[in-house]
Order: C-alpha cells, then sequence, then structure tokens
C-alpha cells in the first residue's frame, strides 16, 4: 500500500504542504478547524511522518545505544528495565546488544551504533575489555556517553556505579562479626574495574581484621556462571576442609556453590557460611535463604539514561556538559546462610 505524503492531504483540503505540517505539529498560528480536517484526513490516509526525513532537520535519531554484556542476567536485564522505562518516556527507542563478554564484539557494536548515528550510548563493559580506543571514539566523535557497573575509570564519561570495594567490606565484615574465620572469596574475572574493587574490599577487610590472608582461598571466575560455583566449591571443600565461610561475587555463582553444598550434605550455615551479592531474587527463595549484597540495578538505570539526557540536551543546545559520577549505595542483606545457630 503506497504511503500518503503531506502533499496528498494538502491537495484534498486545498491547503499548503506547511500549513498540514504546522497542523501536524500542533502550531498555534494554525486554525482548530484546519488542525481537525488535517488530523482527521492524516488517519483516514494512515499517514505516517517520515523519521529520516524528520532525523535531518532535527539532527537527531531519537534512538540510543545500550550495550551490555548479557542480556538475560538479572542485573542487567533491571537495569535494561530503568533505562527502556526512562527513554520512552522521554521519546526514545532503545537499541539493545549484548557483547557476551566479548571485546570484539563490544567494538563492532560501538561501530555499528555511530554509523546508526545514535543520539548517545550507555555501556556496561566486558569481561574482556582490557582496550579503550573503541570508547575513546566515541569521546571523539563527540556523542553523549554514559559508562554503568563495568567501568573504564579513565574514560572522561559520566558513570552510574556502586562503591564496590566498601559494599564487598561490609560482606566480609559480616562474615567476620558472624563469627566465620576462614573465608574463602570466589571473585570475578581479572579485568574488570567492579571485580578488582570486590576483591580489594575482601582482601583488605580480612588483613584489618587480623585474619591470615591467603592467596590460595580466592578463586578466580572465567564467566561467573552457575557451573563455577559448583566447580570451586568442590575445589575449596576438597583442598581447605577447614574453610567456614565463602564469599562469592555474584548470587548466580553462589547458587552454584549451595546446590554443591546441599547435594554433599554439607549443611549452610552451620558448616559453612555463604555470602552473595547483587540480591537476585532468587536469592530469597533458595534454602537457606542467601545472605547478599543489594546492588539497585532498576535505579541505575533510570540514572543511567538521565545522565545520557542531560548529556543530549546540552549537545543539541550547544551547552558545554560536564560529565557526572553517580555513585549509588549498597546494603547488606542479612538472611538464613549467614546466621549460625547457636
Amino acid at each position: 500500500m503506497k504511503e500518503a505524503t503531506l502533499k496528498e492531504i494538502a491537495e484534498q483540503l486545498g491547503i499548503s504542504i506547511t500549513t498540514v505540517s504546522k497542523a501536524l505539529k500542533g502550531y498555534s498560528d494554525v486554525s482548530l478547524k484546519t488542525k481537525n480536517a488535517v488530523i482527521s484526513l492524516a488517519k483516514e490516509l494512515n499517514y505516517t511522518p517520515n523519521s529520516f526525513a524528520v532525523n535531518l532537520r532535527t539532527k537527531e535519531s531519537k534512538t540510543i545505544g545500550l550495550i551490555v554484556p548479557e542480556i538475560v542476567h538479572h542485573f542487567f536485564s533491571n537495569v535494561i528495565n530503568g533505562i527502556v522505562a526512562e527513554a520512552e518516556k522521554n521519546g526514545y527507542l532503545v537499541i539493545i546488544l549484548q557483547s557476551n563478554e566479548s571485546l570484539e564484539l563490544e567494538k563492532k557494536q560501538v561501530e555499528l551504533l555511530i554509523n546508526k548515528r545514535v543520539d548517545g550510548i550507555i555501556m556496561s563493559l566486558s569481561n574482556d575489555s582490557n582496550d579503550d580506543s573503541h570508547l575513546k571514539e566515541i569521546l571523539e566523535r563527540k556523542i553523549p556517553f554514559v559508562q554503568f557497573d563495568k567501568i573504564a575509570k579513565l574514560i572522561a564519561s559520566s558513570k552510574v556505579i556502586i562503591n564496590d570495594q566498601e559494599a564487598s567490606s561490609n560482606a566480609t565484615q559480616h562474615l567476620i562479626d558472624a563469627g566465620f574465620k576462614k573465608i574463602a572469596y570466589i571473585r570475578g574475572p581479572i579485568n574488570p574495574q567492579n571485580s578488582i574493587d570486590r576483591f580489594i574490599g575482601f582482601k583488605k577487610t580480612i588483613q584489618a581484621n587480623g585474619l591470615e590472608y591467603n592467596p590460595r582461598l580466592v578463586y578466580t571466575c572465567e564467566q561467573v556462571t552457575f557451573k563455577e560455583g559448583v566447580d570451586y566449591a568442590a575445589a575449596i571443600i576438597n583442598d581447605h576442609p577447614d574453610v567456614d565461610a565463602i564469599f562469592c561475587t555474584t548470587d548466580l555463582v553462589a547458587v552454584g556453590v549451595l546446590s554443591y553444598l546441599n547435594d554433599h550434605q554439607i549443611t549452610v550455615p552451620d558448616k559453612i557460611g555463604l555470602m552473595g551479592f547483587s540480591n537476585w531474587f532468587m536469592s530469597q527463595v533458595l534454602t537457606p535463604k542467601l545472605s547478599t549484597v543489594e546492588q539497585p540495578s532498576l535505579e541505575m538505570g533510570i540514572i543511567a539514561f538521565n545522565l545520557l539526557l542531560d548529556e543530549m540536551n546540552c549537545h543539541k543546545d550547544n551547552i558545554p556538559f560536564k560529565p557526572r559520577t553517580i555513585v549509588l549505595k549498597t546494603e547488606v542483606i542479612i538472611r538464613e546462610s549467614t546466621i549460625k545457630n547457636k
């Protein structure tokens, strides 16, 4: 079916194309009678605006790009929900891309979004990211840019993060205060800044409490999966039978650990305490319920979009924009997995 045009509407109503255009945009210098006639005929003819032509005039695509390591991950799905909801309120569509924790794919996706002329980009870096050339390209092209969660500290963009070092320290302190003395730590991959900071928080707190820091009690995930939780739990029990608590970099890994411990009749928390991170909804329905760190993922998405919106508006109006870093609060959620029976 051939698309209707402004010219056809104008000819049928005997008015100018400019008047039709103004009527559809609600200009005050067009009479109510004419507006109603134009809108009615436009609906009858199934007229839709030529978005490409509109974009050329406004120099806006009304789209933003969002790159996340994993879409189905509970944390990232909540962030996505926050971003998409805020974008819709403000008339933007979101192109969502998944890097699969691959630096090379992440680079290709940045190039795609640049070529699509998106108005802005929001990104959480992949675990594989150890090169920021593609991030510098975003800045060089003056595309509004916000990083969240897994970030490159030296890239001068707005950021939405938590204090991972403090959050990890608080969780470790809770384990020590609860009476656990030999604590194994299953950390995230080497590269991401949040993984580095969580490890630092753990190590510093162990040492600050006069406990021995043993690097052999630290196990490093490559993909941060349920299976790694299962496998590392087996390794910890085999290599260090006197371990009395395990702290995991995410709830997903902690669920893998709990699965192994339950399968081998190792009671939690009487024999081994267990702490997760991020407060996944599953942490509340496990047996025992999982102690964890509340990470405000939905709020992170909402704030990330609004930071981007501020920058896009400044960019549109040629107003200088100074990047901002927002640090969200976390909370240790104490549940059954770290409360010893007395």
